[in-house]
């Protein structure tokens, strides 16, 4: 998905149809009773080559009190905070109302890209609504019809140039992952190899991830040295991903600030859901995920299952436990805590593991290194002579198993692509090696070549032992060499 688009309007102007039509499939409920829809809905939407998330929101209503509408309205004013892209929907037979002057002045303070669409536009009757809409000062109006499928090639027209600045937007962003290496630089050693150094241009990107209240936005404006995130002791300030650029330790960095993450059963407002959604993408952009744990409740639920999305995306993973200025019995507590790291999260075995207080900002030269470890190892090279030598040693002390009586041969090893680290084993028979033995050959990697912490890759490829010339025909002998055999066996 490049962008989000939210649908935004007075109540019944059609905002669901046009949901509805995107996405294909009739996900929104749809009557002529104006405020049917009350929360946000989110969907895959399509149109012609374009793919996009597109939000249908409550009508917006001029209240602002915590009534029911009062509460819809700001949960739709949010999502056009998150959202890429608003498609402001008029009623062209209706015409201007001065509700929509009110919200078309909102949107141009609250949104970059606003697309104004006068909708149920088919036939004469809505020719001078259309002509209206231009005094809302949102430029030329698409002219649509979402129950009759017309006006969307108008609509593709609008979205097409700002959909490819964004998706220039997030190439340069997205971090370079699961590089391939060519026989070369696989015989290239760690020593040898030089570890992209981060620049202006290609900053390291650092994801801040973890559960509300965790202190993310603290810890973030403690890097920066400046106060430039909304903080406080209420839970889910920040609602979506935001990134900053600094130089920290000389070292130029993009953070990504992100919306805690509950448990889904807790997750009950659709914002909420969008929040969380966007703290995922924060994560598909970084190199080096942190993993911000609250001192006083660590390794909940939901933040095993984020390190575990982490190390399942391949980025490198440091968990960071804060509020530790709090903590008492600090050396009872940091010994529980690496117990229980081993246990609960074992594919993350050896990952950095650094005590920090955002708030004071002890700990955090502690945590600067602890990423750029990460990030050196995530980047790590083997040679593949060295990788032979110790595949050669782990089957010796522990030999792969014979399913079914077939033995497997593990017969040549080498690094296939770096960032995460990723191994090849050419072998006989790899959808017969077990998971088990897998995981041994991870756990070896990790130990006997320094890579804790980081997601390391093994496929299995299969290398067929057979006679290369079993099933050929043999030559029949040329006449020349007939004579020759006939004149040997005389003499």
């Amino acid at each position: 998905m490049s962008f989000t688009l939210a649908i935004v309007g007075r109540p019944n102007v059609g905002k669901s149809t046009l949901f509805n039509r995107l996405v294909g499939k009739k996900l929104a409920l749809v009557d002529d009773q104006p405020g049917v829809t009350r929360d946000l809905r989110e969907g895959a939407a399509r149109l012609a080559d374009l793919r996009f998330t597109v939000v249908d929101t409550a009508g917006l209503e001029e209240v602002t009190d915590d009534s029911l509408q009062g509460r819809m309205r700001r949960l739709t004013e949010r999502a056009v905070d998150m959202a890429d892209i608003c498609l402001f929907m008029i009623d062209a037979r209706v015409g201007v109302t001065p509700s929509d002057l009110v919200f078309a002045d909102i949107l141009r303070k609250k949104s970059a890209h606003v697309i104004l669409a006068a909708n149920k536009a088919e036939g004469k009757a809505a020719d001078a609504g259309v002509i209206e809409a231009y005094s809302l000062g949102l430029g030329e109006p698409i002219r649509l019809s979402a129950e009759h499928g017309e006006g969307l090639n108008d609509l593709y027209t609008h979205l097409m140039p700002i959909a490819d600045g964004f998706a220039e937007r997030a190439q340069t962003d997205a971090p370079e992952t699961d590089v391939d290496l060519t026989e070369e630089e696989a015989e290239l050693g760690d020593e040898e190899a030089p570890m992209p150094v981060p620049t202006k241009t290609k900053p390291l990107q650092v994801a801040v991830v973890g559960r509300p209240n965790a202190g993310k936005s603290t810890l973030i404006n403690q890097i920066m040295g400046e106060d430039r995130l909304l903080t406080g002791p209420e839970a889910g300030i920040t609602r979506d991903a935001i990134s900053l650029q600094t130089d920290w330790f000389d070292v130029p960095m993009r953070i990504f600030d992100t919306a805690g993450m509950r448990k889904r059963a807790k997750v009950q407002e659709k914002l909420e859901k969008l929040s969380v959604s966007d703290g995922l993408r924060a994560v598909k952009f970084a190199e080096v995920v942190v993993v911000l744990l609250d001192a006083d409740i660590p390794f909940e639920q939901q933040d095993l299952r984020i390190a575990d999305l982490a190390e399942r995306e391949g980025r490198a993973v440091v968990v960071a436990v804060n509020k530790w200025d709090l903590e008492t019995d600090k050396q009872g507590k940091l010994k529980d805590l690496r117990e229980s790291f081993e246990r609960l999260l074992p594919q993350l075995k050896g990952a950095p593991l650094v005590t920090v207080s955002a708030k004071t900002g002890r700990g955090m030269d502690r945590l600067h290194n602890a990423i750029m470890r990460a990030y050196e190892v995530w980047n790590r090279r083997v040679t593949t002579a060295q990788l032979n030598r110790w595949l050669s040693g782990m089957m010796e002390a522990h030999p792969p198993p014979a399913p079914q009586g077939k033995r497997i041969k593990l017969r040549y090893m080498t690094q296939a692509k770096t960032r995460p680290p990723g191994f090849v084993v050419m072998c006989s028979h790899p959808d017969k090696v077990p998971e088990s033995y897998n995981r041994y050959l991870v756990n070896g990697l990790r130990l006997d070549f320094d890579m804790p912490g980081t997601p390391i890759r093994l496929w299995m490829r299969g290398q067929s032992d057979a006679n290369p010339y079993k099933g050929r025909k043999k030559a029949k002998p040329s006449k020349l060499r007939k004579h020759t055999d006939w004149h040997r066996k005389d003499r």
